[in-house]
């Protein structure tokens, strides 16, 4: 019985140099006149006083986008209905097609909502922005997978839906199969 007492007191003995050694570390407050002094000095060096003027056309008048609906896609299935953008849908199965149609009383909610209550029959292809853009074309083995998917496939990049442009064809591609065909030729 005595030497539960005994450890206690040796334990409190112990810690108390412990938590006396950590020196307190004290700052000074700035004053309001210190703020005020910096907030002034700060103000006089405005870099967007010295800015000029942008010459021509806004920017943001040219090229606005048209409503969302005309760019985007709609997938409605049991009473929910969400937007993905234009070319977003890669396979459509013909079993499928009414699901692209917004039916009455259905709410609209956003693309991981949606997703998450319909994962069974939508499939999720990711893909890197340079292949959204068309600059670079999807591996066979996932041009193969999404041709033979019975599921409707989208195109997501980072969790999100993204269109997909078809692939470019360059102009070096152009030229060399003629000169493939006359080697072919002699």
């Amino acid at each position: 019985m005595k030497t539960i007492p005994c450890i206690m007191w040796c334990l409190a003995g112990l810690a108390s140099p412990v938590w006396s050694q950590q020196p307190a570390q004290m700052r000074d407050a700035a004053t309001h006149d210190q703020l005020a002094q910096t907030y002034r000095q700060f103000a006089q060096q405005n870099p967007m006083r010295n800015m000029k003027p942008a010459e021509g056309v806004d920017p943001s008048t040219v090229n606005r986008p048209k409503d969302i609906i005309s760019e985007s896609d709609i997938i409605c299935f049991n009473g929910l209905a969400t937007l993905v953008p234009k070319r977003a849908i890669l396979t459509l199965p013909a079993s499928m097609k009414d699901r692209l149609e917004f039916k009455p009383g259905s709410r609209l909610v956003g693309w991981l909502d949606f997703y998450s209550a319909n994962n069974g029959w939508i499939t999720t292809v990711e893909v890197s922005r340079v292949q959204a853009e068309g600059n670079e074309a999807f591996d066979e083995q996932l041009s193969e997978r999404i041709g033979k998917s019975r599921n409707l496939v989208v195109a997501t990049h980072l969790g999100g839906p993204i269109g997909v442009l078809p692939l470019k064809v360059t102009e070096e591609s152009e030229t060399a199969a003629p000169e493939t065909e006359t080697a072919q030729a002699r």
